[in-house]
């Protein structure tokens, strides 16, 4: 795994919004990401007929930016995020009894906050680098994400998106 600083680079940039608005009945996962004026700047598409989970986030000119995919034969849920073809980050779900708890491996990033009031950030050291909360009454799941630095974009958003598969993936398995 590459040993990348996505957010120890120059000086900081500025900080932004994004909203992640997920469909209730679907087969695929397909969502898109808005920008803080509602505008879609992303969207995400997961593979129908494949072993594991795997999401591709793409910009709306259909690039992509991202790849998330689920390690499959493993004790504990474990996703590799990938940007531009490098393995940047390991997100794994730590066994724990009274509350979840993530790791992200290959950034030096930490995720602190609760996870099932879906209230979460997380840090690089005492730096912000994403918070994350969930929109309660809507329809579908929504998600705020105020990026600290839009430099963390792609990176954080991929992370974020692999701890939501895992946190459905729990959901799913308890209903």
């Amino acid at each position: 795994m590459a040993a990348l600083s996505f957010s120890a680079q120059a000086k900081e940039g500025k900080t932004m919004k994004l909203y992640i608005q997920q469909k209730v009945f679907s087969w695929v996962d397909r969502f898109t990401v808005m920008d803080e004026a509602g505008r879609d700047k992303y969207y995400v598409e997961g593979e129908l007929f494949s072993f594991g989970k795997k999401l591709h986030l793409y910009d709306m000119a259909g690039a992509e930016r991202a790849f998330i995919q689920q390690k499959v034969f493993s004790f504990l849920p474990r996703y590799f995020v990938f940007v531009e073809g490098m393995e940047i980050a390991e997100i794994v779900k730590e066994l724990t009894f009274l509350r979840p708890r993530y790791s992200i491996e290959g950034l030096g990033w930490e995720i602190n906050g609760s996870f099932w009031a879906h209230d979460y950030e997380i840090v690089q050291g005492s730096r912000p680098i994403v918070t994350i909360h969930k929109e309660w009454m809507t329809w579908g799941d929504c998600y705020e994400m105020d990026i600290a630095d839009e430099r963390d974009e792609i990176v954080a958003l991929s992370v974020v998106l692999a701890i939501d598969c895992v946190m459905a993936a729990e959901a799913a398995a308890n209903s």
